[in-house]
């Protein structure tokens, strides 16, 4: 921005530390604005915090509940509010969600690198039998030859696998970036026609050096709302789907029985780093159930980072299902997240002062 002075009252709202060395490098950027920073808990932060506010930088949701009661009179100053995650749907029944028209953006792109790393883990971890060599490590066991009997005729590498991506957004890209240079190939699936080279470009916060900014890694393009479209993506001949829709009122219980039936032509494995409620878990749990008497059930496997509800109850079957990986909703954990939120909320400055698109701007209508 040339250094010049820009007058902004921002207030940091998060359940974490100050982050006082990005609080201080928003400062050098913009000369004159004012933070303040409060940290936030499940009781949110005093409500007088709002008033002056021009900008709210928060997280809502989970361990937060950081943001103003009543926006018109707590806080009616506010013009824009950069939430802390990529997804909103925690906010869509709030009144700064219903009852105004505050732009509203997300950190959409902050996760790709630490979670695509969290998929392709536990992708190979799954084909590769892991489990059973760390079992046999915490054991002190050689288990070569136990291994070898169990595994081998059953492990395919991933060259030639096909990887469909249900929501081709900055997890996706950056999924299909490395399953591409793994000799994966990807089919991609999106809400809305990718036709045109434009259209398939990524228009929102991109981390240097990662994802698919041009869209040129698919080799096939879905797309569509309704169920005969998703289910032509699924019968793709896919080996491996991995879920990366926000979750909406459209997308909740997407993948259910008659999906998991589709993909059990391919014994399919699948991996959801969204929302739990995306999938049927009941559904779920019956697709990877083996048979009693031996056999492949409807799907390969699954790796889960969310489930339905949080946290998973103890006596879930899914604890216990072979062929299924576990995570407490971790995937997108790097000690860069906050450093690259705050990229895009000063970008996000810089755009507001020139009158320009925001990056990431949630679309109200779609709730993502």
């Amino acid at each position: 921005m040339g250094g010049g002075p820009y007058k902004e009252h921002i207030l940091v709202a998060l359940p974490v530390n100050e982050p006082t060395t990005e609080i201080e490098k928003l400062k050098a950027r913009f000369p004159g604005v004012e933070v303040v920073y409060a940290q936030a808990g499940a009781d949110g932060i005093p409500v007088e915090l709002y008033k002056p506010a021009t900008i709210l930088f928060t997280l809502f949701g989970y361990r937060s509940q950081a943001l103003p009661p009543n926006p018109h009179v707590d806080a009616p100053n506010l013009k824009y509010v950069h939430f802390y995650s990529a997804g909103v749907n925690f906010a869509v029944n709030h009144p700064i969600y219903t009852h105004t028209s505050i732009p509203l953006t997300s950190a959409n792109g902050v996760h790709g690198p630490q979670i695509s790393e969290w998929l392709i883990m536990t992708r190979l971890a799954a084909a590769r039998n892991y489990d059973a060599l760390h079992d046999a490590q915490r054991d002190h066991v050689w288990a070569k030859t136990a291994y070898h009997d169990k595994s081998f005729s059953n492990y395919q590498d991933q060259v030639s696998q096909r990887v469909g991506v249900l929501g081709y957004g900055a997890i996706g890209r950056q999924t299909a970036r490395v399953a591409v240079n793994m000799g994966m190939t990807v089919v991609a699936y999106t809400a809305s026609p990718k036709t045109t080279p434009e259209s398939r470009r990524d228009d929102g916060f991109i981390v240097p050096g990662t994802g698919d900014p041009d869209g040129s890694y698919p080799s096939e393009w879905y797309s569509g709302t309704d169920k005969a479209s998703l289910h032509r993506f699924l019968a793709a001949d896919l080996d491996w789907v991995v879920v990366s829709v926000p979750l909406t009122p459209a997308t909740k219980h997407l993948l259910g029985h008659e999906e998991f039936k589709i993909l059990s032509k391919r014994n399919a494995f699948i991996s959801n780093i969204s929302r739990g409620d995306i999938i049927d878990q009941d559904a779920l749990i019956e697709a990877v159930k083996k048979p009693e008497k031996g056999g492949k059930g409807w799907l390969r496997g699954a790796a889960l980072d969310v489930t339905s509800p949080e946290p998973l109850p103890s006596e879930s079957e899914l604890w216990d299902l072979d062929g299924v990986t576990i995570t407490p909703h971790i995937s997108g954990l790097t000690t860069r997240y906050t450093e690259r939120c705050f990229e895009i909320l000063s970008l996000n400055i810089e755009r507001r002062e020139k009158g320009e698109k925001l990056i990431n701007e949630v679309n109200r209508k779609r709730g993502y």
